[in-house]
């Protein structure tokens, strides 16, 4: 029978549960198996995105070193929606509620099944900050493993990627380019499998599994086609077994208020996802500690951007990792006195120790905190009158500070890209999406197509777009998300009208419009445009209803629950 320290006992041991002996026999497994620690192996692997297609194999190598570790796995996939392929349609309603979905499928699972450890495998935006979610709200012994970025395509020459092919569409609805080219394009930049190369939100999010001790460091960077993935998938499957033995290190032993702060140092040093805004928070809140945007924009406001990565540089994930990976970064930072050394990683050593003999920085994929391109993060929260909660720019790679423009009002994403594709945005424009947050989306629709145009057109500094809506990693230029509160909680972005100016200034880390307040008082008294596109449908019923009656700001990590702000007395009984 099972040793009685582990969960996975009450499932399986003495006379009342033959009946569940006899289940697990025929599985197959013999009396040691179900002797030893059952360990629940998630995965996110099928057919949604090439993100997702390596995870099978690397699940299976992940078996394979439970086995070796005297651990008993026990196979199970949750959902995976791709923001690359559902941006753009109302697909995308369903991309952000996914990571809720995910978080509470594991919770399921794990708790109905009482297994003792938990290794994840993720591929793609939403499941990396859900299953990281998860693991912080089971806390149970429990490690990640993504699979990996895809290496880059060659297009005449030059690498490209996937935010290559965004940004060139932008130059065929511009007039600039033909079809035929944009689809020779289109058929070169993504040769392999693999999540999107740059430092996008996939690639973010990996990274902050590194940072806050739930991956092994120095692996997310490696590409998915690198043979020695499955070499790392079983290695850590071993560790994960010694942590199960020694219940040691918890996740809430690595999910702490420093190890948050250096999970925002290394987006700010890296000119991150934006989208990270929301996740540490949602992975904060799992563990009892409020941390929302104010917490996160101190932390970027003193962290250097030191990281040349795209969307905001010309390297590429997997280039990171052919000079010794995310350590290159960290151990830079902590000479820098930007990250708490003290927070422990997967291995139970504190982050200095493990840091000791990372590589040092090349000055050209990573800079020194010395010759940082910016003294501040490439990531700045704003606030104003037209977001007095706050909103996120990244700022990385940004030539301008300041922007004045006049307000071009679009009460939902599909109404801007028509006249986009229409080529109707005009220089100075301050495009305002609304209707597009948490709750109006539902669900905060990414507005990475309508960025991507933006640029490819030449208009990335030229125009600004502001929206309650979020962004994907590749995003960049004056793109303002998040805005808070969001239209549907009757914001100020609900008010503006066309032909109001709006005032960006970095500088002050302001977003305002030059509107009075009685001006908008009455505005408020004659209600909110309604968003006339019938996507309110889709909020009716489902699980777009349930997200939106739950779901809180966006500031707060768009979280659809309390958090676990009680576990310590749970834990303790006092």
């Amino acid at each position: 029978m099972t040793d009685k320290k582990y969960r996975s006992s009450s499932m399986k041991d003495g006379p009342l549960k033959a009946a569940a002996r006899s289940m697990l026999r025929g599985m197959g497994l013999d009396d040691d198996d179900i002797a030893q620690p059952f360990i629940g192996v998630c995965s996110t692997a099928g057919e949604m995105s090439p993100c997702n297609t390596p995870l099978k194999n690397l699940a299976d190598e992940a078996y394979k070193g439970i086995y070796r570790g005297d651990g008993t796995p026990r196979s199970f996939t949750t959902i995976s929606v791709s923001d690359a392929l559902v941006n753009g349609h109302s697909g995308m309603h369903f991309s952000l509620i996914s990571r809720e979905i995910i978080a509470d499928s594991i919770e399921t699972v794990m708790r109905a099944h009482q297994y003792d450890g938990l290794f994840c495998l993720g591929g793609c935006d939403k499941n990396f900050p859900a299953m990281m979610m998860a693991m912080t709200r089971l806390n149970i012994p429990a490690a990640f493993l993504n699979g990996g970025p895809a290496i880059a395509g060659n297009w005449r020459g030059e690498k490209a990627e996937i935010k290559t092919v965004a940004e060139f569409t932008g130059k065929f609805f511009a007039g600039q380019t033909d079809i035929n080219t944009l689809e020779s394009l289109s058929r070169a930049a993504y040769p392999a499998e693999g999540c999107c190369a740059g430092q996008f939100t996939a690639s973010t999010m990996a990274m902050i599994a590194e940072v806050l001790g739930f991956a092994p460091l120095g692996v997310t960077s490696m590409p998915a086609v690198h043979s020695q993935r499955k070499a790392i998938a079983r290695k850590t499957g071993r560790r994960l077994m010694d942590m199960v033995k020694a219940n040691f290190p918890l996740p809430r032993d690595l999910v702490t208020r420093k190890s948050l702060e250096n999970a925002c140092a290394a987006v700010a040093a890296t000119g991150g996802s934006t989208n990270a805004v929301l996740h540490i928070p949602a992975i904060a809140n799992e563990a009892g500690i409020k941390f929302d945007i104010d917490d996160v924009a101190e932390v970027f406001k003193r962290t250097p951007l030191i990281a040349h990565l795209s969307p905001s540089g010309p390297y590429l994930y997997p280039d990171l990792h052919e000079i010794g990976g995310i350590p290159v970064v960290l151990k830079e930072l902590f000479k820098g006195g930007f990250i708490h050394g003290e927070c422990l990683t997967i291995d139970g050593i504190t982050l200095s120790e493990a840091l000791a003999n990372a590589p040092d920085v090349d000055n050209k994929i990573v800079m020194s905190c010395q010759q940082a391109r910016s003294t501040e993060g490439g990531l700045m929260i704003l606030r104003g009158n037209l977001a007095p909660a706050g909103a996120v720019i990244k700022t990385a790679g940004l030539i301008s500070r300041k922007f004045t423009g006049k307000a071009r009002i679009f009460e939902n994403e599909e109404a801007c890209l028509q006249t986009l594709m229409a080529n109707q945005i005009n220089d100075g424009d301050a495009i305002i999406i609304r209707n597009e947050g948490p709750k109006g989306g539902p669900g905060m629709r990414e507005m990475v197509t309508v960025t991507a145009l933006l640029y490819g057109m030449g208009k990335g500094e030229t125009t600004a777009l502001i929206t309650d809506g979020r962004f994907s990693g590749a995003s960049h230029g004056f793109c303002i998300g998040y805005v808070t509160p969001e239209a549907a909680d009757n914001g100020p972005i609900a008010f503006i009208q066309d032909g109001d100016t709006i005032i960006i200034d970095l500088d002050k880390a302001t977003l305002d419009h030059a509107v009075s307040d009685e001006v908008i008082q009455q505005r408020r008294a004659n209600g909110r445009p309604k968003d006339p596109s019938g996507k309110d449908i889709i909020a009716r019923s489902g699980v777009a209803q349930k997200y939106i009656a739950c779901v809180g700001p966006a500031t707060e990590g768009a979280v659809t629950h309390a958090g676990n702000v009680h576990w310590k007395h749970e834990l303790t009984g006092e």
